[in-house]
């Protein structure tokens, strides 16, 4: 473990009950009693701005798909931070982060879209994707929990 405090911003918009369970999932593994030295951060697209990025060790980005895109929330998001975040390189560059989609469809236009301004602001992908496909599954929220618990652990254990 890490003698210094590390940060893992979680940023996710959660227009349904559905949603929240899942987000809060992500949260409350991240922030688990076995994370030592990571102090974890929830903020929806419309709150979160480049500075919160940029403090960032690592991140979350949780979105549901919508018309087989991203939410509009992240889209919102990313028009707003992407090149305040690409003028700081040193605190941005290969910024590590991890997916997670909840689909209805099969989630890979929701998951190409993220992955096409990822590659622009030069992110390193720490966990592959998490989709949760179809019908909400209570599964969702466990798998949602262990996402967050080990993007945290990687975190606190100094792996990412």
């Amino acid at each position: 473990m890490n003698d210094k405090l590390k940060s893992l911003l979680i940023v996710g918009h959660a227009p349904s009950p559905n949603a929240k369970a899942l987000v809060d999932a992500l949260l409350n593994g991240a922030q688990s009693d076995d994370i030592e030295a990571v102090h974890t951060k929830l903020l929806s697209p419309f709150e979160c701005d480049a500075q919160d990025v940029l403090a960032a060790d690592a991140i979350i980005l949780f979105t549901t798909e919508n018309f087989g895109y991203m939410n509009g929330a992240l889209k919102d998001f990313f028009e707003r931070i992407y090149y305040p975040c690409l003028q700081d390189l040193k605190r941005n560059e290969a910024k590590p982060y991890s997916l997670v989609v909840k689909a209805g469809l099969d989630g890979t236009g929701a998951t190409e879209s993220v992955q096409r301004i990822i590659t622009g602001l030069k992110w390193r992908e720490a966990l592959p994707r998490l989709l949760c496909k179809g019908e909400h599954d209570l599964e969702f929220v466990t798998l949602c929990f262990e996402h967050g618990f080990t993007m945290a652990a990687s975190l606190d254990n100094g792996i990412i």
